[in-house]
């Protein structure tokens, strides 16, 4: 554990700021911002469906949008509710950012950066042949 940085909450403004500025009842109620090594941030928010299982995270969708631009080496997430607090990821996506970057630093508090191996203890791991 180690405690939040000046671009880490920087970082948590950019998710506050995104839910902010695009909250929708019923259809986006999380937003998360991302640094990559190179230092591009990646903001999104959740997409809700009528359908439940169709819904995307918002960590998700801002890996797809580092993902889509080729910088894929991720240093840290932040994912925050409509209200702006800081919300731990789920276990869906603390299995997406451990298999883009093992190492991500994950701020899961206003004051607590963790590893997502910490968040995700005996990850399971596919055994290659």
């Amino acid at each position: 554990m180690s405690s939040l940085s000046s671009i880490d909450r920087e970082l948590i403004e950019q998710a506050r700021s995104i839910i902010s500025q695009r909250f929708k009842p019923d259809y986006h109620h999380i937003g998360a911002a991302l640094r990559t090594k190179s230092g591009r941030v990646f903001a999104a928010v959740h997409l809700e469906a009528n359908v439940g299982r169709v819904a995307v995270c918002a960590e998700a969708i801002a890996i797809g949008m580092a993902a889509a631009v080729g910088d894929t080496e991720l240093e840290t997430i932040v994912a925050v509710d409509n209200q702006g607090n800081i919300v731990s990821p789920c276990g869906m996506c603390r299995e997406l950012i451990s298999d883009y970057a093992p190492d991500c630093q994950t701020i899961i508090s206003d004051g607590e950066v963790v590893s997502i191996s910490e968040l995700l203890p005996h990850k399971y791991q596919r055994v290659e042949k």
